[in-house]
C-alpha cells in the first residue's frame, strides 16, 4: 500500500528521520511508538505530504517523487494538535461531506456516541471549542469518511475517559482501512493492531509483525468469568472466538501467544466485570 525508501527530513540541520525505509501492507494497523522527537509526526506530515523531504513515499506504485493528490484524498487525519481553524463547525462538517465525502448521518451518530451535539456546537467557531469539543469533531470527520488509510496522532490525548473508550471500540469496527496509530497508550491501542513499529532519531529500531509471529502456532487456553452478562465484552470475545455457557458470564477460547499482550489491552477495557481469569500455555491448538 505504502512503499518508503529513504525517507529523509531535516530541520535545522538536524535529521528528525533519517533514511528511514518501511513498507505498509493494506489492511496493516500499526501501533507507532517512541520518545518524543523520534519522528512518529514528522513521518506522518511527510506521508500527508505536508513537507519536502529527501527520500520517497510511494502509494499502491506511485514513484513517491511528487505529492499525488488522488492517494492523498483516501487518507483521513486526526493531528495531535487541532488546527486554529476560525470557520464555525456546521462549515467545517459541510466541507468534510461534500468536499472529502464523508456521511453526514455517520458523522451525527459518532459525534453522538462521542457525547457530542452536532447541532450545539454547529454555529461555533472551530477555535473557541474545548480540547476535547475539537478533537471529538476530528475524529468525527476521520471517521466519517470511506478511508483507506486512516492516520491518528495521539487522538485520544485531550478526550475524557468514557469518550476515549467509544474512540476505541470505534477503531475497533473500522475493519475496512489500514491505521497508523501514534500512542503514548500502547496498552490502549493494543487491542486494536497487528504491527508494532518503534521509532528512535528517525530510524526504524522495532518492527514488530504479529501475523509473522503466529505462525508459530502457539497458543493460550483461556478462561474468563464475568459478574454479569455484558453485550459489549460478549460481542468482543465472540469476535475472538470464545464460547459462552448458557448463562453468559463464563467464556472460554483460544489466544495465539503472539497477540497475548492485544488480548489482555481489551480485557483491561472491562476489569471492573471480570470475576475470574485464567491463561494457559497449551503446545497446540486443540480447541
Amino acid at each position: 500500500m505504502i512503499t518508503i525508501d529513504r525517507l529523509t527530513k531535516r530541520f535545522d540541520r538536524r535529521a528528525v528521520l533519517d533514511e528511514l525505509t518501511l513498507s505498509i501492507d493494506a489492511g496493516d494497523r500499526i501501533a507507532l511508538i517512541g520518545s518524543n522527537g523520534a519522528g512518529k509526526t514528522t513521518l506522518f506530515r511527510c506521508l500527508l505530504g505536508h513537507y519536502g523531504h529527501g527520500g520517497s513515499v510511494g502509494f499502491e506504485g506511485t514513484s513517491g517523487k511528487r505529492r499525488d493528490a488522488r492517494a492523498l484524498a483516501r487518507i483521513a487525519f486526526v493531528p495531535q494538535l487541532p488546527p486554529p481553524l476560525r470557520m464555525p463547525v456546521g462549515e467545517l462538517l459541510t466541507f468534510a461531506e461534500k468536499g472529502a465525502g464523508a456521511s453526514r448521518a455517520r458523522m451525527d451518530e459518532i459525534a453522538g456516541k462521542l457525547g457530542i451535539d452536532l447541532d450545539e456546537v454547529r454555529r461555533r467557531p472551530f477555535y473557541r471549542l474545548s480540547g476535547g469539543q475539537k478533537q471529538k469533531i476530528l475524529v468525527t470527520v476521520a471517521l466519517g469518511r470511506d478511508a483507506d488509510l486512516m492516520i491518528f496522532d495521539e487522538p485520544a490525548a485531550n478526550l475524557d475517559p468514557a469518550a476515549r473508550a467509544v474512540f476505541i471500540d470505534l477503531l475497533a469496527e473500522r475493519r475496512d482501512a489500514s491505521m497508523l496509530i501514534a500512542s503514548h497508550r500502547l496498552e490502549e491501542v493494543a487491542p486494536l493492531v497487528n504491527r508494532v513499529i518503534e521509532l528512535d532519531r528517525g530510524r526504524v529500531v522495532l518492527d514488530d509483525n504479529l501475523r509473522d509471529r503466529l505462525r508459530a502456532g502457539d497458543f493460550r487456553q483461556a478462561l474468563i468469568v464475568l459478574s454479569a452478562p455484558h453485550a459489549p465484552l460478549t460481542q468482543a470475545l465472540e469476535g475472538w472466538g470464545f464460547r459462552s455457557d448458557a448463562t453468559g458470564t463464563r467464556f472460554s477460547g483460544p489466544v495465539p501467544s503472539a497477540e497475548t499482550f492485544r488480548f489482555l489491552g481489551l480485557l483491561a477495557r472491562y476489569g471492573s466485570l471480570i470475576e475470574q481469569m485464567t491463561l494457559e500455555q497449551v503446545p497446540e491448538r486443540v480447541f
